[in-house]
């Protein structure tokens, strides 16, 4: 057999599959400063250079692994793409429930993000850009209900977005580290519909329950 035939195609975008699942793992469990090529490279059984021949560098696979992970996510979704209008909180809800079931992918977005932060890290665009997206479309959503529901649109929406988006990061990042303590799916559930009731009928500030406690 000669060995200098060129891989297909499929066998190639196979490995690079396999090298982005074993990224998932390595910096989910290290982060991505003490994640190296040489343990992703050692999980499918290539070489260090093998990794660089596909990717080029570990800045690269990091992007690509963190853009191959949301796509797998909306691959079965109409359009590819997360439902709009009031549907997007139940599809949080169907999110949130899916991740109970694949804890790699978690942890590696709860670090990944974290360290995102971090002045020059390479995955800050991303994050970046994926909350600006996510607050929007959220926001949109919501706007949609309003209407829907025959309300004026508060000026809340912005930070309700923003709120929902938290605590699912939030209740993730408990899950991970209580995981047979906190229900993630039931728990999200409960927590979006709370901001959603909230902004379509909002209760009492919160120092109205102070001053009836102290009457």
């Amino acid at each position: 057999m000669n060995s200098n035939i060129p891989r297909s195609r499929p066998a190639t975008q196979r490995k690079r599959s396999e090298i982005l699942e074993a990224a998932i793992d390595i910096f989910g469990n290290k982060g991505y400063a003490n994640g190296t090529l040489a343990d992703i490279a050692e999980q499918v059984d290539i070489t260090h250079s093998g990794v660089l021949h596909h990717f080029g560098s570990k800045q690269n696979l990091l992007l690509e692994m963190l853009t191959y992970r949301d796509e797998t996510d909306v691959a079965d979704l109409d359009e590819r793409h997360i439902p709009d209008g009031p549907e997007l909180f139940l599809h949080l809800v169907r999110t949130a429930l899916a991740n109970s079931r694949r804890a790699g992918v978690v942890q590696v977005y709860t670090v990944l993000s974290a360290e995102a932060v971090t002045d020059e890290h390479p995955a800050r665009p991303f994050f970046d850009k994926r909350y600006t997206t996510l607050r929007g479309e959220v926001s949109a959503a919501f706007r949609v209900l309003c209407e829907q529901e025959g309300v004026t649109e508060p000026g809340t929406i912005g930070s309700a977005a923003a709120s929902i988006l938290a605590v699912m990061d939030g209740l993730q990042l408990q899950w991970l580290l209580h995981p047979q303590e906190i229900e993630l799916a039931e728990t999200t559930e409960f927590a979006i519909r709370a901001i959603v009731n909230s902004v379509l009928t909002p209760g009492p500030e919160l120092s109205e329950y102070v001053r009836n406690h102290k009457d």
